[in-house]
């Protein structure tokens, strides 16, 4: 089934059959724009529509866009088994080889975090530069408990307890506070239709990776954003992917876990800037 994406995205399925001497892209993922390359990797419970969607359009404007979708989430089938970090990065390099793209720019929001720095110490020749938002290298007590308790609540298959779980967890005390009652409750249902099938190994896969000891092999240039206000991924597990990959920029922005719900532009600007830096240098 192609890939269901924004209007004037193109819609991509996976080849059938793998080219001669590389890996082929198995999951589904959607394309836009021109320019340099810039690979996209969402987080737990999302998809490039949800977590990106809001920027893709000034992404796109400038750049190739990439976009995958994990398993389980947008037209990627499930995955019957517990994911595998280095697979899902090998999905990431299949699909730029796959779009042409020889190097390229890596983005990497919450879970797709860890798994963009997997990418960037294995194939550290395709990876030119590392922006990493409201991510983590391995979880603290907070985010295990909020991970546990996000798998259990989508199997209870109350999906309405589980979105009013995800929005306390990842929009800021600000956010909520200017948001209007039934506003509020639209959102929260409108989420609750959306949580994709994948959710259960995606969580699990937050609770169980670990790229604390890739952190000083990174050698792309790298950006790390932190969501000031962000109640699920707290900032001092920002602080130490920057502190830990070599010569990183840590930039703020003063939201909770979404930037693309509460600072678009804000966020779409701090990516692009660094991207148009990185091409002057190079």
């Amino acid at each position: 089934m192609p890939v269901r994406t924004r209007p004037g995205a193109r819609s991509i399925t996976p080849p059938a059959a793998p080219p001669a001497t590389r890996p082929a892209a198995t999951l589904a993922r959607t394309v836009r724009g021109s320019g340099p390359g810039l690979v996209l990797a969402h987080g737990a419970g999302g998809s490039t529509a949800a977590n990106y969607g809001p920027i893709l359009d000034g992404l796109a404007a400038r750049h190739t866009v990439v976009g995958v979708d994990w398993p389980g989430a947008g037209d990627s089938p499930r995955s019957a088994t517990p994911l595998d970090a280095d697979v899902l990065a090998d999905e990431l390099i299949a699909a730029a080889d796959a779009e042409g793209l020889d190097t390229f720019a890596l983005a990497g929001f919450s879970l797709g975090g860890p798994i963009a720095v997997r990418a960037a110490v294995r194939h550290p020749d395709r990876v030119s530069a590392l922006i990493l938002t409201a991510t983590f290298a391995h979880r603290d007590a907070r985010l295990d408990l909020a991970a546990r308790l996000w798998g259990e609540l989508y199997e209870s298959a109350d999906r309405e307890q589980l979105a009013e779980f995800l929005v306390l967890a990842a929009f800021s005390t600000e956010a909520l506070q200017a948001t209007l009652p039934d506003a509020l409750r639209a959102g929260i249902e409108a989420l609750a239709d959306a949580v994709p099938p994948g959710t259960p190994e995606h969580v699990d896969l937050v609770r169980r990776i670990d790229v604390r000891d890739d952190l000083a092999r990174v050698t792309a240039p790298t950006l790390v954003v932190s969501t000031a206000g962000d109640p699920l991924v707290a900032p001092h597990l920002h602080r130490q992917l920057a502190d830990g990959i070599p010569g990183a920029r840590l930039a703020a922005i003063d939201t909770g876990h979404l930037p693309f719900a509460e600072q678009p532009e804000r966020w779409l600007s701090l990516i692009t800037d660094f991207l148009a830096e990185q091409r002057v240098a190079a």
